[in-house]
């Protein structure tokens, strides 16, 4: 038997204006196939919000207009109820909550989607949303509590093209609110473009919970660890780390010096030179970093490379006091907190190369040179 729903004049009129939607977009989609059926999710979110809110189709509503949308258009995976649900609850994510109306998002969504028009759209958060695929959209919704932060994940993202798994691991390792959080002295040490964008770079706490350390884990050990599984170490610190090298080392009148680890930032364009301790962060430390990054600067760095940065990983750090020893030192240098939770992220990927890749490349490079 079949619906009284499918009976209704309103319900079919508004009914075949979705079919023809959907072969419009079904056309575009050959040239942009994700932005175009975004958009008309985007679209069919609002029509869904408005429909339930004001006809009345009974509770059947989205379960009918699936089973409709399905046999039209049998291809298509995006019709199912479970999908229609998230096309409504991602609408109203970004437009529906009346505490966030003053968004710019809130403004778009009072605009029917074909208004927007290219200059326009590419200057709204909408313009960001739609360039990401469908299941990304799913999982920030999901798991985000704000606009604010949902298109903060949006944004890295597009720029740093992450996977569904590595966007799944930023968001459940709370990047949102350690990104920026180390403490320095940036603005006292850098100019002003690259001192926002270094505070940025850095974060705290980092969570390094790709590591299984015994209770008594040393500094070396920690090295190890981590250079045992760069990739995932990379990862965690960001995008634009290039991994040069550990116990680096550097000649200072006499003597020898070791730097724990050394890096290249490809966006900074500089030298980030990284010590580790286990314990508590203590003036001392911050003493001993300027000294590698004046060496850095002094013996590595070229024309075109910015001053040396430096990063203190400490197990635990006391704000104030951290505030109070990098206030007189002029090398640019952040302090933060490292936590390992023992607990792998699933199924994250990362193109980045192993170090054993990395060795593997250098080597037949130097072969292909030699001969």
């Amino acid at each position: 038997m079949k619906s009284k729903l499918i009976l209704n004049k309103e319900y079919k009129a508004w009914l075949a204006e979705l079919k023809l939607k959907v072969r419009k977009a079904q056309l575009k989609a050959a040239v942009k196939v994700n932005s175009e059926m975004l958009l008309f999710y985007w679209d069919l979110g609002a029509d869904i919000a408005v429909k339930q809110a004001r006809a009345k189709w009974g509770d059947g509503f989205l379960l009918q207009l699936s089973k409709d949308l399905t046999a039209e258009f049998p291809d298509m995976k995006g019709f199912s109820l479970s999908n229609l649900k998230y096309v409504k609850q991602w609408y109203q994510f970004y437009a529906g909550d009346k505490t966030i109306s003053q968004q710019p998002v809130g403004l778009i969504a009072k605009q029917p989607v074909p208004q927007l028009a290219a200059d326009t759209i590419s200057r709204q958060p909408v313009a960001r949303i739609i360039q990401i695929p469908w299941g990304h959209n799913i999982a920030i919704i999901s798991k985000c509590k704000n606009i604010k932060e949902a298109l903060f994940y949006v944004q890295n993202t597009l720029q740093h093209n992450w996977s569904r798994d590595v966007l799944v691991h930023q968001i459940e390792s709370g990047l949102y609110k350690r990104e920026g959080k180390s403490v320095t002295n940036f603005d006292l040490a850098l100019p002003k473009p690259q001192s926002d964008l270094a505070r940025q770079t850095l974060k705290n706490p980092y969570i390094f919970d790709f590591l299984s350390m015994r209770k008594d884990y040393d500094e070396r050990d920690l090295e190890t660890a981590l250079i045992n599984h760069v990739t995932q170490f990379l990862l965690e610190l960001g995008a634009g780390f290039s991994f040069l090298g550990r116990q680096v080392p550097i000649q200072v009148g006499t003597k020898e010096f070791f730097i724990d680890l050394l890096f290249y930032h490809t966006r900074l364009h500089c030298y980030v030179v990284v010590e580790l301790k286990t314990g508590d962060f203590e003036p001392a430390n911050a003493g001993q970093l300027n000294f590698y990054i004046k060496a850095v600067d002094s013996q590595l760095c070229e024309d075109g490379d910015n001053p040396t940065i430096g990063l203190l990983l400490c197990k635990s750090r006391e704000k104030l006091v951290a505030e109070y020893a990098l206030s007189d030192i002029h090398k640019p240098i952040g302090v933060s907190e490292y936590k390992l939770t023992h607990k792998l992220p699933k199924k994250l990927k990362s193109s980045l190369p192993t170090i054993e890749e990395i060795e593997k490349e250098l080597g037949k490079d130097m072969n292909k040179t030699e001969n």
